[in-house]
């Protein structure tokens, strides 16, 4: 394999996840390890290079001279015969920042900027830093005892997350800095744009020390080994880096409009679903249950098809209307009159009618539907109380608390126990099968889950909600709207996130509209929904099993190039 082979099989990795990035990376990699171009045997060596940086380091610096001890040589791999390898910092001057009153930070134009890691962010500084908030004159620079550092310095930041953003900017004109940066002054014998390129390889990451707040020592970045290579060839690695980052550029381009090529004929596609013409849409949907599987290329267009499948569901438009179902009105009514029957036995507490939100009403719902306050279908809504972290135990009733609830499942993987207390308390929030949970505070709000089979002896902490139905045939119906945007969700989410910290209340909950249809349409909508919902894994399934092929490949193929001799392109 060579590098053309590489770009040869690009059409079949150019979708794998980050496949430009980690070609950029290999790039980067290959020219700092002497892999990029041909060696020209007619170059002056770079030991020659060194003796006069050396040179220069001792006429500036004197007997300061920086050590010359490096860590772990080998990590350089095998260097080509005419390159040396040396610490980083024989091969400039550390640029150290100073630390500066705000008020001595003023915004007159002096000769000199004056740059704090946040400058490395304004607009046109992606590598060149050609602009600043603050500048200096040589006044105030004294004052502050301000090191003003040279054009051609390569500065970066030293504290902090800004770490792992990995920036290098390079000063286009004399500088102070702040002491969040740190820079290197490299010898006029060193291409500074060669430099560049060196420095972005090095992962600082690597030699940061501290847990809580990260910092980069000068002692430990002096000794990291790096590879230099004659000046000519320092030159011509610039060249050709700028070339193939150029064609990366391009590839970046293309991909991205084949994404939005997509992105455009998917829509087109889910179109047909959310906004589904009456006449056609049996059509349009079929078209675009056909075509759907060959233009999804994200998952976020997966997550899309999801959406459209359960809005559609609780419009009443995924499956057709049946005359002979008996209508929703006579089942709401049943369900009334059960509930009035616990309740006047004591079965169950009696509550108020809640109040439906008028401004949430369904627009254009099938005859045969009925929409209602979801509290009007269940015979208990509560929550878990408080205090409970006393009843804790290694074993018995399972406790189920927020994050055993993701969106539409109820996952027991790393499920809680409880030795509850005996009395109403622990029976009022014990869990049945057929219950309803909804997350009602904390990170996952609104997220819902049905109890779909018998739990034994369970409860539910203060952060998960219960609502449950009198009739067991609605619960996986009530799971349904609340995971659709015009089901429920959307006004669920609209209460939670309403004001302040997210949360819910019992009302929020009671007085959500719902829509229902009748029960025998239920079980048809809901069969039809796993059936498209299992679509939608295989889609899933066969994207991600694509993805991890072509991201195989692609580490494969750029392992075997950083690890062969090659050129990117031929010599000439």
């Amino acid at each position: 394999m060579n590098a053309a082979g590489l770009l040869e099989h690009y059409e079949r990795i150019a979708d794998a996840p980050d496949a430009v990035a980690k070609l950029r990376r290999l790039i980067l990699n290959m020219g700092v390890r002497g892999k990029l171009i041909a060696q020209d045997p007619n170059d002056e060596p770079a030991s020659e290079l060194l003796k006069r940086i050396a040179a220069e380091k001792a006429a500036k610096l004197g007997p300061k001279i920086a050590p010359t001890a490096i860590d772990q040589p080998e990590s350089l791999g095998d260097l080509p015969g005419s390159w040396c390898a040396v610490p980083l910092i024989s091969l400039g001057f550390w640029a150290i920042g100073s630390g500066f009153p705000k008020n001595e930070q003023g915004l007159d134009k002096g000769p000199y900027f004056f740059l704090k890691v946040s400058d490395m962010n304004l607009p046109g500084n992606e590598k060149y830093m050609t602009t600043s908030n603050n500048f200096i004159d040589d006044v105030a620079a004294k004052r502050m005892r301000a090191k003003i550092h040279p054009s051609g310095t390569i500065i970066f930041p030293k504290i902090g997350g800004a770490i792992a953003t990995n920036k290098r900017r390079i000063l286009t004109r004399g500088a102070a800095i702040d002491n969040n940066c740190l820079g290197i002054s490299f010898s006029g014998e060193v291409d500074f744009e060669w430099a560049f390129i060196l420095l972005t390889a090095i992962d600082f990451t690597r030699y940061q020390v501290g847990t809580a707040v990260p910092a980069l020592q000068q002692s430990i970045l002096e000794r990291i080994p790096v590879g230099l290579p004659p000046l000519a060839e320092q030159r011509r690695i610039v060249a050709k880096f700028d070339e193939l980052m150029a064609l990366c550029d391009q590839l970046e381009a293309a991909r991205a409009e084949r994404e939005a090529r997509h992105d455009r004929l998917a829509a087109a596609s889910l179109a047909r679903f959310t906004a589904p013409d009456p006449e056609t849409f049996h059509a349009d949907a079929r078209f675009a249950l056909d075509v759907l599987p060959s233009l999804t290329a994200r998952a976020n267009q997966i997550q899309q098809f999801r959406q459209a499948i359960l809005n559609l569901a609780v419009q009443g438009l995924l499956v057709a209307q049946d005359p002979t179902d008996a209508p929703a009105s006579d089942l709401i009514r049943q369900i009334a009159i059960e509930k009035a029957r616990l309740q006047k036995a004591g079965l169950i507490p009696a509550t108020k009618v809640s109040q439906r939100d008028p401004s949430w009403q369904p627009a254009n719902l099938p005859g045969s539907w009925e929409v209602i306050a979801l509290g009007d279908a269940c015979s208990l809504v509560t929550s878990g109380s408080r205090g409970w972290a006393e009843f804790y135990a290694d074993a018995g009733p399972l406790f189920v608390r927020a994050q055993n609830i993701r969106f539409g499942r109820l996952i027991l993987d790393q499920i809680a126990f409880v030795n509850p207390p005996i009395k109403a308390e622990g029976s009022r929030t014990r869990i049945e099968k057929g219950d309803v949970l909804i997350v009602i505070t904390g990170a996952g709000v609104t997220n819902p889950a049905t109890v779909d089979h018998d739990l034994g002896d369970a409860y539910v902490s203060q952060h998960v909600g219960l609502a449950r139905p009198v009739d067991l045939r609605l619960s996986a119906w009530m799971l349904l709207c609340l995971m659709a945007p015009t089901g429920g969700r959307e006004e669920l989410v609209a209460r939670a996130y309403g004001s302040g910290k997210p949360g819910l209340n019992l009302e929020n909950i009671r007085s959500l509209t719902v829509p229902v249809p009748p029960l025998a349409e239920q079980a048809r909508i809901l069969s039809m929904v796993d059936s498209l919902m299992a679509l939608c894994d295989r889609l899933q399934a066969s994207l991600d099993a694509g993805n991890t092929t072509r991201s195989r490949l692609l580490d494969a193929l750029l392992h075997e190039a950083l690890e062969s001799r090659f050129e990117m392109v031929e010599a000439d």
